[in-house]
């Protein structure tokens, strides 16, 4: 093989890898979706059984819009009603993550 083709087959390698990046899940997105959904739903709806029977309050819900993000990782931190704290399960950053993904349910 020729080394005008060796390049171009590794161009095109390294563009397809580059678009394969860009739709992975922030680490945000990762987080919610293994600890956070099956209570919160998958768009903050807590529309999913277990959201439902906890009686867990939409993303939608006013007393959940107001809530700065200083208390929402506060309630991720510590717990928060029947949900069970995240302190000693997830890091300080991965709760910060998760949260600011939640938060985009809200808008």
């Amino acid at each position: 093989m020729s080394n005008l083709s060796r390049n171009s087959v590794a161009a095109i390698l390294v563009m397809l890898l580059a678009g394969t990046v860009s739709f992975a899940q922030s680490s945000g997105e990762a987080t919610y979706k293994t600890k956070c959904q099956m209570c919160h739903g998958e768009k903050g709806l807590a529309d999913s059984g277990a959201g439902k029977s906890m009686k867990v309050k939409p993303a939608t819900d006013p007393d959940v819009k107001k809530m700065s993000e200083a208390q929402m990782i506060d309630a991720v931190r510590n717990g928060s009603g029947k949900m069970q704290p995240y302190k000693d399960k997830l890091t300080d950053a991965q709760i910060k993550d998760a949260v600011e993904y939640f938060r985009t349910f809200t808008k």
